[in-house]
């Protein structure tokens, strides 16, 4: 039984990838697979799997050895199982940029390709066979897309991604901006998380010269939630700096709506980060950032010291 898994801390798209995918193997090519995730699906993602009964993935922390896997939506070692490279890999589908360090049995298929959303390259390896899916998987597919381009605003977002969306809301009666609305509600409603649980929900780390930084971006329409805690936001992001071994967090609040992003400044070495990465003067404890929605494509590629 192949498993089919994203990254840690799984958003909607490497929530609902996987389920897309392990149907396409067992239903369409006849490849005994099931979905699983690598921790807890965030707000979001967790309202997609509700709102359309779509059963929760397995969660597991790890593969043993030999283990059949198909991995999604990243091919980050760091974002994987410890064990990963002692499993059998036997794909790799993603849209990030090539990381390096996982180790394959034999060689595989790779499919990395420049569109917003792992679930985009789902439906185009699937071809003709795409017209079978059920109602479900179109609305998990519909779902990741809007998803991971803010319903089309994100910098990311390709004519592709907006065609395909707009062809599956088309055939399911699905109204984009008022799903989308949905969604973006079910991101924004944090009330009932942690600060480090909020840290780490949509995080991943990077190196910086010889600094380590997890990059944290909340994804919501309503930022004044986020950041009417940002006091204890901040006294969090030393502990988990420090229990995650990062020498510290940025966290970034991505106003959906105003298509902006709020930068936390923690303290002078991410204020040093902001002005040299940003070009902007820290005023206070925070920076607002115009225009900035994607980490990929607007944040990390940019960061310096």
């Amino acid at each position: 039984m192949i498993k089919v898994f994203g990254h840690k801390a799984p958003d909607t798209d490497a929530t609902a990838s996987p389920i897309i995918w392990a149907w396409y193997l067992s239903e369409i090519k006849g490849i005994p697979a099931r979905p699983a995730l690598l921790g807890e699906p965030n707000s979001e993602a967790a309202f997609v799997l509700r709102r359309w009964q779509l059963d929760r993935p397995e969660i597991i922390d790890d593969v043993a050895a030999g283990d059949e896997v198909v991995i999604v939506d990243t091919n980050n070692p760091a974002e994987l199982p410890a064990s990963i490279n002692d499993a059998d890999i036997r794909a790799i589908i993603d849209h990030h940029k090539l990381t390096g360090g996982l180790e394959t049995r034999a060689p595989i298929e790779i499919t990395m390709r420049p569109l917003a959303c792992t679930a985009t390259i789902l439906h185009d390896l699937m071809g003709p066979d795409a017209a079978l899916m059920p109602e479900k998987i179109k609305c998990a597919m519909l779902s990741c897309i809007l998803s991971d381009t803010l319903e089309f605003r994100s910098p990311t977002t390709t004519d592709h991604d907006r065609a395909l969306a707009e062809r599956l809301a088309a055939d399911l009666d699905i109204s984009i901006p008022d799903y989308a609305a949905e969604m973006f509600a079910a991101k924004s409603d944090v009330s009932a998380f942690s600060d480090a649980e909020l840290l780490r929900m949509d995080s991943k780390t990077y190196e910086v010269g010889d600094k380590s930084f997890r990059v944290s971006v909340l994804e919501t329409t309503a930022p004044d939630q986020v950041l009417g805690r940002k006091d204890s936001l901040m006294k969090s992001m030393e502990t988990v700096a420090a229990e995650d071994g990062a020498d510290a967090v940025l966290l970034f609040v991505i106003d959906i709506l105003r298509e902006e992003a709020t930068l936390l400044l923690q303290n002078d070495l991410v204020a040093r980060l902001a002005e040299a990465s940003f070009g902007a003067k820290p005023v206070g404890d925070t920076v607002v950032l115009p225009g900035v929605m994607s980490r990929k494509k607007q944040i990390v590629p940019v960061l310096t010291l």
